[in-house]
Parts: C-alpha cells; sequence; structure tokens
C-alpha cells in the first residue's frame, strides 16, 4: 500500500471516537479482565524504567546546575528566561490543556500555530499524546486507569508515573476532533525538530544575537528554564491533588490553593477545574491568579479567540452551597441537640400535675421539661420558674412575662422530657421547634420533620425519664 493511502487510512480510523463502542461498565470490566503488569520492586526496577524520561528528567537538571556554576547569570538573560517560561507555559496551560484537551476556547488559526510551536518548547510530548493522557485523567481521575492516579502517592503523580513503564495503559479517550485538526497534525510531524528549535535553539540564540551571551541563554533560558516548566506543570498532577481546600466537590482529589496556582501559571484553582473542565478560566475571582485566563481573555479582545466557555454561575454556586452545607452539617453532628418528640413519652396532662408535686416540671409549647439544674440559675430569678411549675408557661415564655431570646429557646429544648397528649394548641407550632433546629441541615432521608409527625398516644400515663 503506498504510503499516503497509509496515511489516508490511518487518518479515517483516528477520526472514528475511540470510545464510540465501549461497553457500559468499562472502568470494572478492564480492571478485572485486564492484568496490569507486575509491581516494581527491587528485584526488577532496573527493566522497569523508563530510560528515556529518566534522561531527560534527571539529566536536565543535572546539566543545568552544573552550567549555571560556570556560567554567569546577567540580568538581560533572567528576564528573558522568566519571559520565554511562561512563554513555553502558557503554550501548555493555554494551548494543550484549555484549548486542546478541553475545548474551553476556539482559537484562530495564527493563535493555535503560536501555542502548538511553543507548546513543543515545553517538551512535554505533542498536543495529541498530551491531550490524550490528560483526557484519560479526567475521565478516570483517582482510578487504576488514571495515568497519573494522585492515590498512588505524591512522588509517583508528580514524575514517577513519567519514569517507570505504566502498570496498565490509561483508559481509553477519545482524540478524534484532535486527529482532524491540520495544526495537531503538523505539531505531530514535526515535533522532533520543534523541540530542539523551541527548546534550546531558540533560547540560546536570541541572548546572543541581542547581547552576547549564548552560553547563558542556553543554560538559563533553555536548560533550567526547562525544567521549571516541567515541575511546574507536574505540580497540576501532584500538588494541586495534595495542598488545599475543595470549595466545590470532595468526591475526588483535586484541591484549590493559591500556592498552586503561582508555581503552575493559574492552574492551582484544580477543585473548581475538575468540577467544571469546559471552564476557560481556573480562578473564577477577579482577585485569583491565574495568568492564562487572562492571556486567553486578552487574545479574544484581539480577536485571536472566540466562544470562550464560562459554566452557568448557578450551577458553580450550588456547588459552593454544597461544600458549605456538607461543612455545616459535620458541625452540626458534633453538637448535642433535643430528644426527638417520638422518643419522648406522651402523658395526660392530669400526669403531668401530679409528677410536678415531686420535680420542678414547666409545659412550654406543647413539651414538658424538667428545669430543676436551671432554677437557681435563670436571670429571671427563681421564683419565676417556681412560679409555673405544674402549668403552663407558654405565653410567659413567649413574650407574656419576657420574650425569650433564640439561645434560651435552644437551652428550654435540651430540659424536654415528655410529650403533652393533645400537643399545644393550634397556632403555636412554630413555637414548638428551637430557632437552632429550623435551618437544622438534613439529608433527603431526613426531610420529613419529627415535631410534625404525629404521636400515637397509648395508656396516658406513661413515666417521664
Amino acid at each position: 500500500m503506498p504510503s499516503s493511502t497509509r496515511q489516508q487510512s490511518k487518518l479515517v480510523d483516528e477520526s472514528v471516537p475511540a470510545d464510540l463502542n465501549i461497553p457500559d461498565n468499562y472502568v470494572q470490566h478492564t480492571l478485572k479482565t485486564i492484568k496490569p503488569l507486575p509491581p516494581v520492586t527491587w528485584s526488577n526496577w532496573t527493566t522497569e524504567l523508563d530510560y528515556l524520561n529518566v534522561a531527560i528528567l534527571t539529566l536536565t537538571p543535572v546539566v543545568g546546575l552544573v552550567g549555571a556554576y560556570f556560567t554567569e547569570l546577567r540580568w538581560e538573560t533572567c528576564l528573558f528566561a522568566i519571559f520565554y517560561y511562561y512563554v513555553t507555559g502558557l503554550g501548555i496551560t493555554a494551548g494543550y490543556h484549555r484549548l486542546w484537551a478541553h475545548r474551553a476556547y476556539n482559537a484562530s488559526l495564527p493563535l493555535q500555530y503560536f501555542l502548538a510551536i511553543v507548546g513543543a518548547g515545553a517538551v512535554e510530548g505533542s498536543i495529541k499524546w498530551w491531550s490524550r493522557g490528560h483526557r484519560a485523567h479526567h475521565r478516570y481521575t483517582d482510578t487504576d486507569l488514571d495515568p497519573y492516579n494522585a492515590h498512588r502517592g505524591f512522588f509517583y503523580s508528580h514524575v514517577g508515573w513519567m519514569m517507570i513503564k505504566p502498570r496498565r495503559k490509561p483508559g481509553v479517550a477519545d482524540v478524534s476532533d484532535l486527529a482532524k485538526n491540520p495544526v495537531i497534525r503538523w505539531q505531530h510531524k514535526h515535533y522532533i525538530a520543534l523541540i530542539f528549535l523551541m527548546g534550546f535553539i531558540l533560547p540560546t540564540v536570541v541572548p546572543w544575537l541581542l547581547w552576547g551571551d549564548a552560553q547563558g541563554g542556553y543554560i538559563y533560558a533553555g536548560v533550567l528554564r526547562l525544567c521549571f516548566v516541567h515541575h511546574s506543570t507536574f505540580c497540576v498532577n501532584s500538588l494541586a491533588h495534595w495542598l488545599g481546600e475543595t470549595p466545590f466537590d470532595d468526591k475526588h482529589t483535586p484541591r484549590d490553593h493559591l500556592i498552586t496556582a503561582l508555581a503552575t501559571i493559574g492552574e492551582g484553582y484544580h477543585n473548581f477545574h475538575h468540577q467544571f473542565p469546559m471552564d476557560y478560566r481556573n480562578a473564577i475571582k477577579w482577585y485569583q491568579y491565574d495568568p492564562t485566563k487572562w492571556f486567553i481573555w486578552a487574545c479574544q479582545k484581539l480577536g485571536l479567540a472566540s466562544h470562550l466557555k464560562v459554566f452557568p454561575d448557578n450551577e458553580v454556586r450550588k456547588g459552593q452551597l454544597t461544600m458549605e452545607l456538607k461543612k455545616l452539617r459535620e458541625t452540626q453532628e458534633k453538637l448535642s441537640w433535643p430528644n426527638d418528640s417520638n422518643d419522648l413519652p406522651v402523658i395526660s396532662w392530669e400526669s403531668f400535675q401530679e409528677q410536678a408535686l415531686k420535680r420542678p416540671l414547666i409545659l412550654i409549647s406543647g413539651f414538658i421539661h424538667d428545669v430543676g439544674t436551671f432554677v437557681d440559675e435563670h436571670p429571671g430569678g427563681p421564683h419565676l420558674l417556681i412560679k409555673f411549675i405544674g402549668k403552663d408557661a407558654t405565653t410567659a415564655f413567649f413574650g407574656g412575662v419576657y420574650d425569650h431570646s433564640n439561645a434560651a429557646h435552644n437551652l428550654l429544648a435540651m430540659k424536654r422530657v415528655g410529650v403533652l397528649h393533645g400537643g399545644a394548641p393550634h397556632g403555636l407550632e412554630d413555637k414548638m421547634i428551637p430557632p437552632s433546629q429550623r435551618l437544622k441541615i438534613a439529608r433527603y432521608t431526613e426531610l420529613t420533620s419529627p415535631y410534625n409527625s404525629s404521636t400515637a398516644y397509648s395508656d396516658g400515663e406513661g413515666m417521664l425519664g
């Protein structure tokens, strides 16, 4: 078959979504039926290393540090190295990541070529390879089909997954849309030449031509800059799954933190990103550090980018509210609450008065309260409680004598020892629920309030515990 025909046939195959015919239980089926390679041990580690990646990840910083020892750092080269770090880093964050892996916006052809070229200068693989792995990471986050599964440890998700041969193939992820893109095909075809040109030749030539510092350009803007770009990107896989908070969802490991954002050119608000991956933003507040978002926004203003995707704010706020309620629920479960009305004995009025002769019982809003431990502590004086022993003090408690505070109502509810047969008179239902429980966080199985349920009356003579 002629080479042109083979290439055309390959292109047709790549245009078919890779996940078109996978089974519904793909993840479980794959993990069960496809066995991973044996674990890496002290006896087999020498045969399980990916020596090309090991060389890149270890020799690059060694060459950079040794070279820096023998090379003076000029201020012009320093500024250029920082500038070029951001340029090649944006090739990854704005290009590889948000444009191609997540399709968070549309880019004009000039912008696509620019991002593809400078992205190659980060030496992290072609767009097609990088995006395929990243889409698998999002689809199978924290599972064994995630190529950089955070549950396997910080070192593994940072660099370990590249330094050893994968124990299993990453989960299937569709890149048929990328296979059709001529810019991506062009970059993939010329990738090796581009990494040498953009990774080392350009950062060496520019300082040489402009201020005569070829050696400094190669060491600082080339080699050491590359180390910083590498570990900046790697932190998205490791640090962003380890440091910070989960303000939108805590189902998986991604987290939000300013330090990670500073280390990754704005990719540190990772909890938001994993919840809303198609959003062109990583940070949603104006003051949060996200230069990648600002770059994409600026490109839109210049007519180089369009259709910037933003997840509906209403849905974003739902995620935030869910996590806030979850934290409140955790606090709520650490507190002591009044006994459920269904757990209290139901007694008659006569029995209530009879038992009040032996202990200080007061009726308020249909509940019987034992105020024995509070009589001497009552701010209004013990006489006000004593006069209502064996009586209904509802009117006096709710403003007749003193309109008690929410705190007093909450404390009173903790002293409930029984329910009066017949309950509270009609119209006092709202006074039966202490303020602390009116906004109590309930799971969907708890939405029926015990205070609204009817209590079966047995013999009417139950004893108060």
